[in-house]
């Protein structure tokens, strides 16, 4: 077989497994929210002061997220958290960084919120 052919055909199996590749797995995607498959997760990534706190206040934070019913709720809560961690960083002479996203603007423009 040439080189050619065998180079041909190598390309046309990659562009017909890439598809099949690239789709999400088990639990991600989809829904939002505690029991389906996709959550919007609070992490590291994403939540200020995660490295200030216990891993049960991470759970608790985590829990209080996805209890509010609509985005004021969130919003207020959001700001407390904030401000919380930023007296706590600021009592061990750390620098909060500056969120990298809102999560109750993300979790509103996904409809988690009515």
């Amino acid at each position: 077989m040439k080189l050619s052919h065998l180079t041909l055909i190598t390309l046309l199996s990659a562009a017909i497994a890439a598809p099949a590749i690239a789709q999400p797995g088990p639990g991600m995607g989809g829904g939002m929210g505690p029991g389906k498959g996709g959550r919007f997760a609070f992490d590291q990534n994403n939540t200020v002061g995660w490295t200030l706190m216990t891993q049960e206040e991470r759970a608790a934070h985590q829990q209080q997220m996805w209890s509010f019913k609509n985005y004021d709720e969130c919003k207020t809560y959001q700001q407390q958290h904030h401000d919380a961690m930023l007296a706590r960083a600021q009592a061990q002479g750390k620098t909060l960084p500056a969120p990298r996203a809102n999560a109750c603007d993300r979790m509103q423009a996904r409809g988690i919120f009515k």
